[in-house]
C-alpha cells in the first residue's frame, strides 16, 4: 500500500539504511561484479580502455573488481583467478594483451570457469569469445594512404613483435607494399618496445639500412613522436623528405610538429563493446549455458590523416 511505502522510506531515509549487496547476491544467486584482468595501467592504451570499461559497466549496473597482472608476459594467474572466483565474480573480462605465451594458462583452466569469460586483443580463435580492434586493417590502411601520396620506399618502425598486435601492423605494411608490387627484398624495418625512447633508437637504425626511405609507419604514436624529433635533428623535413604516420590516435598527436597522420583505434569502445558482450553472455548462461556461442568482435580503426604523410600542407 501507498501509506506503508511512504512510512517505509520515511524510515530508512531517518535511519540512513543501505541495503547489503552481499545479502542481495545471495539471495539472487548474482554479485552484479564484473572481475576485469589488466596490465600496464601506467600506460595509455591500457587506462583508456579501462576507462570504456568502467563507464559501460556502471551504465549497466555492474561494479568492477579490478586486478593487475605484475607483467604483461605472466602466466601465473591462478591466485588471481581464485581471487576472482572466490568473491563471486558473475564473469570475467581478460584486458591484457597477448604477448609471447601469456595464454598459455587457457589449457588448464579454460574448461574449469563457472563463469562467463571474454578475451580482449588477442588472435581470434574459435573456441573462445575475443572483442579487439583490427590491427591488420590499421598497418594495411596507413601504408596503402602514403602509397596513395606517391611514397614508393615506406619503412615501417614496429612495437615488440613478442605483442600480436604488433605481428598485425606489421602484417598490414607488408601485405599493402607487396600488393602494390614492391619486392621483398626492399621491405625494411626496424624493432621498438612503444616508449619514446625506443623510437629514437629504431628509426636512427632504419635510417642507417635505408637511406632512400621515403616515408615511415610507425606502430604507435609514442614512437612516431620520436621520429619526428630525430629527424629534425638530423635535418630531415616531414613530410618533404619523409613522411610519417603512427598507430593510436593519441590526443596529443594532433599537436606534434608536424601534426601526425594516425590510425586512431577507440579504445574507450574497446572497453565499452566489451562489456556489453560479456553481459549478454553473463545473461545467456543464466538462461541457457548451450545457447552462449563463443564470438569474435573485430572493431575498425579510423584514419587520420594530418599534415607528416604530406596529404595536407602545413602553415
Amino acid at each position: 500500500a501507498e501509506e506503508t511505502r511512504q512510512r517505509v522510506l520515511q524510515v530508512i531515509d531517518e535511519l540512513n539504511y543501505q541495503p547489503s549487496a552481499i545479502a542481495r547476491s545471495l539471495i539472487h544467486q548474482r554479485s552484479l561484479t564484473i572481475g576485469v584482468v589488466t596490465a600496464g595501467l601506467k600506460y595509455d592504451g591500457p587506462s583508456r580502455t579501462l576507462s570504456g570499461i568502467t563507464q559501460a559497466a556502471e551504465e549497466l549496473g555492474y561494479t568492477l573488481l579490478l586486478k593487475e597482472l605484475s607483467a604483461f608476459h605472466t602466466n601465473d594467474v591462478q591466485p588471481l583467478l581464485s581471487s576472482l572466483l572466490e568473491r563471486r565474480v558473475d564473469g570475467i573480462l581478460w584486458a591484457a594483451p597477448e604477448v609471447g605465451d601469456n595464454r598459455a594458462w587457457l589449457e588448464d583452466w579454460l574448461d574449469e570457469l563457472p563463469v562467463p569469460l571474454i578475451f580482449m586483443t588477442m588472435e581470434p580463435r574459435g573456441d573462445l569469445p575475443i572483442v579487439s580492434v583490427d590491427n591488420y586493417a590499421g598497418g594495411r590502411m596507413a601504408t596503402e594512404h602514403l602509397l596513395a601520396q606517391g611514397y614508393r620506399h615506406i619503412g615501417h618502425l614496429s612495437g615488440p613483435l613478442t605483442w600480436w598486435e604488433a605481428r598485425q601492423r606489421l602484417a598490414g605494411w607488408r601485405d599493402a607494399l607487396l600488393a602494390a608490387g614492391i619486392p621483398e627484398t626492399e621491405l625494411y624495418t626496424a624493432e621498438g618496445n612503444w616508449s619514446s625512447a625506443s623510437g629514437e633508437r629504431a628509426i636512427a637504425q632504419l635510417l642507417s639500412i635505408y637511406p632512400e626511405m621515403d616515408a615511415v609507419f610507425v606502430g604507435n604514436d609514442q614512437m612516431a613522436l620520436s621520429v619526428l624529433q630525430t629527424t629534425c635533428r638530423h635535418g630531415i623535413r616531414v613530410p618533404d623528405s619523409l613522411a610519417a604516420v603512427g598507430f593510436d590516435g593519441l590526443p596529443e598527436s594532433a599537436h606534434f610538429w608536424p601534426p601526425l597522420t594516425t590510425v586512431y583505434q577507440d579504445l574507450r569502445n574497446l572497453g565499452g563493446t566489451a562489456v556489453k558482450e560479456l553481459v549478454q553472455a553473463i545473461e545467456a548462461g543464466r538462461q541457457d549455458q548451450s545457447a552462449f556461442e563463443p564470438k569474435s568482435v573485430v572493431l575498425s580503426p579510423e584514419l587520420i590523416v594530418r599534415e607528416s604523410s604530406g596529404a595536407t600542407k602545413a602553415c
